[in-house]
């Protein structure tokens, strides 16, 4: 998606001269050594520690506060300092963490939850019910948090060990939000909580130096199994300086991009992590002269149902992981695929012929330029896209590249987001999305979504997402939302063949370079934001 806030990468050299005194290498029996002697860098005796890299933008500018955007947001994760009330598996099914148990009204407007005893903060105080619902409310209340749980009215804490939450409509996915919250203690929370957070989580935050470094240490209290890794070091670096890094035997784990994965250095394996992290194209589905939220809204040209369908069918996605990503990545139809609520219809395969079939039916005539006109306008419109992110911008123009062979003219135009933002309504713009939620699918084709951007309405579509979203389990909520997306028996939907409201494209993997001698757990499918996902179980890793 949009960033909340784009931050400038640091340049390499830089980078790594800022680094160079903070980050550690590894001895040969899995312990760490400062690689300059910086005492931050510096674990106990017999500590074992593991020096990750992460994107500049991985680091949270408001620190590591839930009620801000800790673990939620833009780039979704484990909150590692906080515990949870509950949290997913590998499958993505919902195992309990802080709660022992839960359950849900018959009519589904009230959850409620059941907390672990003995559990305390890393200050000394005991978690209770209390902090559970100091924590949602100031969720509710605070028009800067970025986790969603609009849908919960209160919560209350019954009594030291349960809380109620009270909705104002029934709301399956506040699951999913409430396994990346983490619960803060309300006796301790001040503005200066993201800086120097007090939790319950597997690691307690030993140092931050902002714009270079965070260190996490494992917490003595922690009520689960003791973590393998005893520190973690994260730091947050360009790619170019990552590399570097890791060149010079100084970080464990580095990120690395398509660009760079051919290069990995000596004693350093390429390690690729699966995604939902989903790069498609929002297509204007009513015609120019709407407006939306204050912003113009609809396009002449991309209202054209058939236009919509025949992009979907020209497009060569297995092309484009092979271009633009060397090959690492998958062609995404959704956002979303392989997740339990996707739907096998989405998926489409590249005819270039049945894409010129579609758009001589629906009326195109190719123009004397070649480009397609049907009424007098041509077939061209503008494809915005990050100009800060060069993997958008290849991607931007291998399909403009691929849309000419149907006499279509796309001309991208890399911008900043606050330039992309009054546009986004009115133009198709390649976002990136992905969750391991389906609020996401919801919010993307829903006639009130927040991100509806291409402002298409059908009640029917409505009435499947809305049900899915009031079903008293999520298990059943995956048929309505794959009739969203298409539903045979009525042949309505946002699938290629049906709406077609977006060109999904491909799913981007997160590669990282890997030190030999490190053992990554095995991951969870990625969602948007290659960063803080992969140490959701770095307590588990073998170092």
């Amino acid at each position: 998606m949009g960033a909340i806030s784009r931050r400038t990468l640091l340049g390499a050299s830089a980078a790594a001269l800022s680094f160079g005194g903070l980050v550690s290498a590894c001895t040969s029996d899995g312990t760490q050594q400062a690689a300059t002697g910086s005492a931050a860098a510096s674990p106990g005796a017999g500590v074992k520690q593991v020096v990750v890299t992460m994107t500049v933008n991985s680091e949270p500018e408001a620190g590591f506060d839930p009620l801000f955007s800790w673990g939620c947001g833009e780039h979704v994760h484990e909150p590692l300092i906080q515990s949870t009330l509950i949290n997913t598996d590998l499958e993505l099914g919902f195992v309990n963490d802080l709660a022992t148990g839960y359950e849900v009204s018959a009519d589904g407007m009230a959850w409620t939850f059941t907390l672990r005893d003995g559990v305390r903060f890393t200050d000394g105080e005991k978690l209770t019910a209390k902090d559970v619902a100091f924590t949602i409310n100031g969720i509710i209340n605070s028009e800067a948090a970025q986790a969603d749980l609009s849908s919960i009215r209160e919560a209350v804490a019954s009594d030291d060990s349960t809380v109620v939450l009270h909705m104002t409509h029934p709301d399956n996915t506040i699951l999913y939000t409430l396994a990346v919250v983490g619960i803060v203690p309300a006796h301790a929370y001040d503005q200066d909580y993201g800086r120097n957070p007090i939790g319950s989580g597997r690691y307690r935050l030993e140092q931050w130096d902002r714009g270079q470094q965070v260190i996490l240490t494992a917490n003595p209290d922690y009520y689960g199994p003791a973590p393998k890794v005893g520190r973690v070091v994260v730091l947050f670096m360009s790619e170019d300086a990552s590399l570097a890094a890791a060149a010079a035997g100084q970080v464990d784990v580095a990120y690395t991009s398509a660009t760079l994965a051919g290069q990995a250095p000596a004693g350093f394996t390429l390690f690729s992590a699966k995604t939902v992290d989903s790069r498609g194209i929002s297509l204007p589905s009513i015609p120019a002269g709407a407006t939306k939220e204050s912003y113009p809204a609809g396009n002449n040209v991309t209202s054209d149902l058939a236009l919509r369908q025949a992009m979907n069918s020209a497009v060569d996605r297995d092309r484009m992981i092979e271009h633009v990503l060397n090959g690492h990545g998958t062609a995404a139809f959704s956002v979303g695929d392989a997740l339990p609520w996707a739907s096998a219809d989405m998926k489409v395969s590249s005819n270039i012929e049945r894409a010129r079939q579609v758009l001589a039916d629906g009326g195109w005539t190719v123009g004397s330029d070649g480009i397609m006109t049907k009424d007098g306008l041509r077939a061209a419109f503008d494809l915005y896209y990050a100009s800060s992110d060069s993997v958008r911008q290849a991607l931007a123009a291998d399909f403009a590249d691929q849309m000419r062979q149907i006499g279509i003219e796309v001309s991208p135009k890399g911008a900043s987001w606050d330039d992309i933002y009054p546009n986004q309504y009115s133009s198709p713009v390649l976002w990136g999305w992905g969750s391991n939620s389906p609020v996401e699918l919801y919010q993307l084709t829903h006639s009130k979504g927040w991100g509806n951007y291409a402002c298409y309405d059908n009640a029917e579509i409505d009435a499947h997402l809305d049900q899915a979203r009031a079903a008293r389990t999520v298990e059943n909520s995956y048929e309505p939302y794959r009739k969203a997306q298409w539903d045979e028996a009525t042949q309505t939907g946002v699938a290629p063949q049906g709406a077609s409201t977006w060109v999904w494209l491909a799913n981007i993997d997160h590669l990282y370079f890997q030190r030999d001698g490190i053992t990554i757990a095995q991951q969870k499918p990625h969602p948007h934001g290659h960063g803080w996902s992969l140490v959701n179980n770095v307590d588990q890793w073998d170092v």
